[in-house]
């Protein structure tokens, strides 16, 4: 499945601007052909916005999702985009995925929280393995720092996700996460990884870029640079299947050796 990645920051605090951004890059999307177009952590808002975090966040239903649905019904093609999620008197940092035809398709809220800024404003997500099926694929979605934990990665390859999908908002000093863990990620869960990140400063923070699509070979298909770009890549579930195959990792296993993994420090 030919799929987007969408490196941008959007407009800070502007929902209606990201909305308008979001149906533009879904429209480039599919004339280069993409099913799925995937845009970085709490795209919709943007990052650095303090206590407006609260103020804009909204349901998994609510208005937003309801024209991400039409966007996507409208151009053809499948969006994951982040966003800040309201149920009841909690915000959850959140993805959701809507498909093709307009359904909701999945909804994903962030489990390992980052710094005193998410902490303070996020309740973190309790559900680890949250995924859909589309375009016969089986895809996973995850949020930033929650890949950098390989258990969590490694969930996913049990469950069976094909291709995980990681909004990110990645910052600098840590760019060797997009240039080194998430290949490794997708090499030892055999797996491919969308990892779309953010692009220049936000307030306290600079977002580095540097999205890419790996394969289970570890193989960028795709980098982008420190710009905002649309950049695509595939996800070939011919050479996925061949890939898992040929690599013992997932049937090596021994879990009775790992007990201590699950064991408060």
């Amino acid at each position: 499945m030919r799929t987007a990645l969408l490196q941008s920051s959007g407009q800070l605090g502007s929902v209606a601007e990201n909305l308008k951004a979001l149906d533009d890059a879904a429209g480039r999307a599919a004339a280069a052909g993409a099913g799925l177009l995937v845009a970085p952590e709490l795209y919709l808002t943007g990052y650095a916005i303090g206590d407006d975090v609260a103020r804009l966040a909204e349901p998994a239903d609510g208005p937003s999702a309801i024209a991400i649905a039409e966007t996507a019904l409208r151009h053809g093609v499948a969006v994951a985009y982040g966003y800040p999620e309201r149920d009841g008197e909690h915000v959850f940092n959140s993805v959701q995925l809507i498909g093709p035809d307009g359904a909701r398709l999945a909804n994903y809220r962030k489990t390992h929280l980052f710094g005193c800024f998410e902490r303070d404003h996020f309740t973190p997500g309790e559900q680890a393995v949250v995924q859909a099926e589309l375009g016969g694929l089986r895809i996973g979605l995850m949020i930033c720092y929650d890949v950098e934990f390989p258990e969590n990665v490694r969930a996913h390859a049990l469950a069976g996700t094909d291709l995980l999908l990681v909004p990110t908002a990645q910052m600098h000093p840590f760019q060797f996460v997009a240039e080194s863990v998430v290949p490794v990620r997708a090499f030892e869960n055999q797996m491919y990884v969308a990892y779309v990140n953010r692009v220049g400063k936000e307030g306290e923070f600079e977002f580095v870029g540097l999205s890419t699509l790996a394969g289970p070979d570890g193989v960028a298909r795709t980098r982008a640079g420190r710009d905002e770009q649309l950049v695509f890549a595939d996800a070939d579930p011919a050479f996925l299947a061949a890939s898992r195959e040929a690599n013992p990792y997932l049937r090596d296993r021994r879990p009775g050796m790992y007990a201590s993994l699950v064991r408060p420090a």
